[in-house]
């Protein structure tokens, strides 16, 4: 038997040149064809590596091991050029949220005039609460991101969560930690407000500039667009730290 057929062994001479030898009688596609030994091997070998073609081509997404119940089309990076192309989503979501939220507690601190030591507190507390907030949040979105997919009987598309809710809280802890620098290192508050200001609107533009690196981005565009983005609403939480004292001041 062939692959694409039943082939039987005549045990007689080929009708079709009375030579000694099997005639093979083959059904394709619900088509008799009888050929000699000889030629069988011709007709029937290029319909064969298209079948053999045919059959790679469709070959099902890959089971991992440990899961065979479930398909993968995960591909785990190797290189850092791979890894970060494959958790950039996760690194700038936190870089950017870590700058602006802390950065936010920072300037509606300083718009309150509290103390820089309040500042300090404010500040380190959200950096790390928010921060593990974020990276859990991350993790139980791909959670139940593969849960619907796997509902539906579809490939899973990342082995691994926790790794991008690790990632978003490095990048938050990491790049929200630049707005409180001043105040650990400066005396007075003037000072420490500006160059806060000064180190979290040229992180920003970093941030979104390196991701030119590994996207079809050009650098000042994105530098800028996050920028931009973190200036409004640095501008909105200074401006509702000013107003909420103004009213407190005033009863």
């Amino acid at each position: 038997m062939d692959p694409i057929g039943n082939t039987r062994d005549g045990g007689r001479c080929c009708r079709r040149c009375g030579r000694g030898g099997a005639e093979q009688v083959s059904t394709v596609l619900g088509i008799r064809i009888a050929r000699h030994c000889a030629d069988s091997a011709t007709v029937l070998a290029p319909v064969e590596a298209r079948c053999r073609t045919s059959s790679a081509q469709h070959r099902p997404p890959a089971i991992r091991p440990g899961r065979m119940t479930r398909a993968s089309v995960h591909r785990e990076p190797k290189g850092s050029l791979a890894i970060a192309r494959h958790y950039v989503r996760d690194l700038v979501y936190g870089a950017n949220d870590g700058l602006i939220t802390t950065f936010a507690v920072v300037a509606g601190v300083a718009g309150g005039d509290l103390s820089s030591r309040a500042t300090l507190i404010i500040g380190a507390a959200n950096l790390f609460a928010d921060g593990l907030s974020m990276a859990v949040g991350n993790y139980l979105s791909i959670r139940s991101h593969e849960g619907a997919l796997a509902a539906q009987d579809l490939p899973e598309e990342e082995a691994y969560p926790a790794r991008h809710g690790a990632a978003t809280l490095v990048a938050f802890v990491g790049a929200g930690a630049v707005p409180l620098i001043p105040f650990l290192l400066l005396t007075q508050q003037h000072s420490r407000l500006t160059l806060s200001i000064l180190l979290t609107f040229a992180t920003l533009f970093g941030i979104g500039a390196l991701r030119a690196v590994i996207t079809i981005d050009r650098w000042w565009r994105a530098g800028l667009e996050m920028l931009l983005l973190g200036v409004a609403v640095s501008i909105a939480a200074y401006g509702s730290g000013a107003a909420a004292a103004w009213l407190l001041g005033n009863r």
